[in-house]
Parts: C-alpha cells; sequence; structure tokens
C-alpha cells in the first residue's frame, strides 16, 4: 500500500520504525476493518498473516473445557500474532479476537518474515515488542495471584481504556467476567465499590471511566510495568502514557 504515510499512521510499532524500513514495509501492508467479535487468529491453526493495530483492542484467550480467560490484551501498540511467526512457529494456542471494532494494517507472514531478515533495525524491534508482551503475561500472572477481583477489575479497565477511543469502554459485565476468569457476582460487587467511590459509572452495556488516577491507586502494583517496559523497549523512554 504504497500511499500510507508514516506520521499518519497510530500503530506505535509502525511510528517507531527507522523511515526507510517502514518504507520497504508499506507496500505489503492491507487495511481492514475489524468487526466486533472477528477471530484474527484461531487457536491451534496456521498463521498465515498478522496484523498491526491501528484502532480497536484484540483479547488474546486460552480457551479449554473449563472455560475460557485472558491472558493478553492488543491495541495499537501491537502486531497481533508476532511471537510465534517471528519465533519460528506458525501457530498459537491462544484465540485472537476482535473485543473492540477498528482497523488494522495487515501483512502476509511470507513478506513480514522477509523483510525482517533484510533488515536488522526491524528485527530490533519486533524482538523487543515480543519482550514487551512477555512482561504484560507476566504482570497479568501477578495481578492474578496477588489482586482480589477489585483491583483486577481496576488493572483491566485501566488497559482498556489506554487502547480506546475516549473514557467510554463498551463492554458488558458478562464479557468482563469471562475475560477476568471471575464468576459474574463478584465482577458485579467489583464494579459497585468502584462506582461507590466515584472512580467509574456503568451503564448499559459500558462503563464510562470518571476517576483515572484513583483508578491506578486501586490497580496498584499490577498496572504500570508493562505500560512503561514497551514505552522504554519500543519509544526508548519510561513514558507510559506516549501516544
Amino acid at each position: 500500500m504504497a500511499n500510507l504515510q508514516q506520521t499518519d499512521l497510530r500503530n506505535r510499532l509502525l511510528r517507531a520504525l527507522p523511515p526507510e524500513d517502514f518504507a520497504a514495509l508499506a507496500p505489503a501492508l492491507r487495511p481492514e476493518a475489524i468487526p466486533l467479535r472477528r477471530v484474527l487468529i484461531s487457536a491451534n491453526t496456521q498463521i498465515t498473516s498478522v496484523h498491526f493495530v491501528e484502532a480497536g483492542i484484540v483479547s488474546v484467550t486460552s480457551d479449554a473445557p473449563s472455560g475460557r480467560i485472558e491472558v493478553g490484551l492488543l491495541g495499537r501498540e501491537a502486531l497481533v500474532g508476532a511471537s510465534p511467526v517471528l519465533l519460528g512457529d506458525d501457530r498459537s494456542p491462544f484465540t485472537h479476537f476482535v473485543q473492540a471494532a477498528g482497523h488494522i494494517l495487515t501483512v502476509d507472514v511470507s513478506d513480514l518474515r522477509a523483510e525482517v531478515e533484510r533488515r536488522p533495525a526491524l528485527r530490533g524491534l519486533l524482538h523487543r515488542y515480543i519482550q514487551a508482551q512477555i512482561v504484560q503475561t507476566a504482570q497479568t500472572a501477578f495481578a492474578n495471584a496477588r489482586g482480589g477481583t477489585p483491583t483486577r477489575l481496576a488493572r483491566w479497565l485501566l488497559m482498556c481504556h489506554d487502547r480506546g477511543e475516549g473514557d467510554d469502554i463498551t463492554v458488558t459485565q458478562e464479557f468482563m467476567s469471562l475475560m477476568l476468569g471471575v464468576e459474574r457476582p463478584g465482577v458485579t460487587m467489583a464494579m459497585k465499590v468502584l462506582e461507590k467511590d466515584g472512580l467509574v459509572a456503568k451503564g448499559r452495556g459500558r462503563v464510562q471511566i470518571i476517576d483515572r488516577e484513583r483508578l491506578l491507586d486501586v490497580a496498584g502494583d499490577g498496572y504500570g510495568l508493562a505500560e512503561t517496559e514497551y514505552a522504554r523497549l519500543i519509544e526508548g523512554n519510561a513514558d507510559p502514557e506516549a501516544p
């Protein structure tokens, strides 16, 4: 797609590329809309294309007979499907599906691998991105082990807020309970705590962030490390609020 302009893009990985590396990759990028619930990568299925997120949110879930739980949350900082295809595999045990509609730039795996082989800066950036994703996964495990439901819910809402548009998050309590692996009554109680304290406002099928700073206090140590590491690894700074 030769007319793509790097400065017009929102994906933080593509914006961080050296201009010559972006120019080489740009013709292989295909813009696509991603509707709600679309599966971008099915579990245990060969990955033939990967996706730079421009807008929207992608959930990465582990699906087992005992139930589904979210193990990763991706937005405009992400390349969906990066880890397997850049580390020599061709599939993932996890499902990657659209949690919030938006649009992506898709590239065939063969084209991406060819450019990664030719371009050390691109290869280094994407390998550092994989490290950033490992940190996010580790922080999810930490939050799940050490945090109660209000803490985990606060972290999840902050992560959605980071990747969304404005202060409204389109989500149901049923979906939140599924992603957090918590029974719905537990999520309902946690949401009431956050509402009562004036941190969020709940509407039908949506949650509005009212007081982000105090929500950060509730999330505690579960939020922040992964965001800071991403900024350091990808953008060379320690500001998780970088655009």
